[in-house]
């Protein structure tokens, strides 16, 4: 399908590189790159971006995804203090940490993000974390829980239908699990969902949706369009107007989220800051 005239972005490559240069200097991963999203020099020219930590290499195979799924190396011990000289250097107040799904780890990351976590909060930043779900690990969901992050994000990603068409090896319970545990363990975090439309979801699936995260305690909602990565991934089923996003916005704040952002080219982490 050719794009709307809506959906006309361009990456400019100038913007991006004084970021790219610092972040290949701290051997730093970015999901801005990896996942290859198209607000990457809007952000990168504002000094903002998305640090992958655990390496770039993701042991799911979401159809959506462009993450690499080559073998994962082992965890970098000295990367937490990478994260936070990054942080220091790009003069950040607001610094989003994400990974990629590491099932091969016993608690699939989540001490890892707590040693981020902690040495970035020596800052004075805030700190939002986006994390997998751990194959629903409870000691895991602790540690997340505890671990100083000033929001919890996990993205439901799509309607249930879809996930064994798009997402692979997650579970849409256990996700709802993870963002309700969170919020029920430390009601001080902020949690945080996000939800791609074009996957071919009706509008009354993402709002059956909408109601599972708010009855889970979910209090920040992205909602973005999905954009196929290339020929290889998931194909974009549709091409939403922007008058659905605004609908749904609507529909979200009903629902009681304290925060919504809701475009074509939202995107879990875009202008985070902003929805704090």
């Amino acid at each position: 399908m050719k794009k709307p005239h809506w959906l006309d972005k361009k990456i400019d490559l100038e913007k991006n590189r004084e970021v790219k240069t610092l972040l290949r200097g701290l051997s730093l991963n970015t999901v801005c790159e990896s996942a290859l999203c198209p607000n990457i020099s809007e952000c990168f020219g504002c000094g903002i971006a998305t640090i992958m930590i655990m390496g770039a290499s993701c042991t799911r195979s979401c159809a959506f995804c462009a993450v690499d799924k080559s073998r994962p190396l082992p965890l970098d011990c000295n990367e937490p203090e990478r994260v936070k000289e990054a942080a220091l250097k790009l003069k950040l107040n607001y610094l989003v940490i994400t990974s990629p799904t590491r099932d091969d780890l016993p608690d699939g990351g989540a001490g890892h993000f707590a040693h981020v976590v902690s040495a970035v909060k020596e800052l004075p930043v805030k700190v939002e974390i986006l994390v997998p779900d751990f194959l629903g690990r409870k000691r895991s969901f602790d540690i997340v829980a505890s671990c100083m992050a000033d929001v919890v994000a996990h993205n439901i990603e799509t309607v249930p239908f879809l996930y064994n068409r798009v997402r692979q090896g997650a579970d849409y319970k256990r996700s709802l699990g993870l963002l309700r545990y969170i919020k029920e363990t430390n009601p001080d975090i902020s949690t945080k969902s996000g939800i791609m439309l074009g996957l071919g979801e009706t509008i009354g699936q993402v709002v059956d949706v909408m109601r599972d995260l708010r009855l889970a305690g979910t209090d920040i909602l992205t909602i973005g369009q999905y954009l196929a990565p290339s020929v290889k991934h998931y194909p974009v089923q549709e091409y939403i107007a922007p008058e659905v996003f605004h609908l749904l916005k609507s529909e979200a704040l009903k629902l009681g989220f304290s925060r919504v952002q809701s475009s074509p080219y939202t995107r879990s982490s875009y202008l985070a800051a902003g929805l704090t």
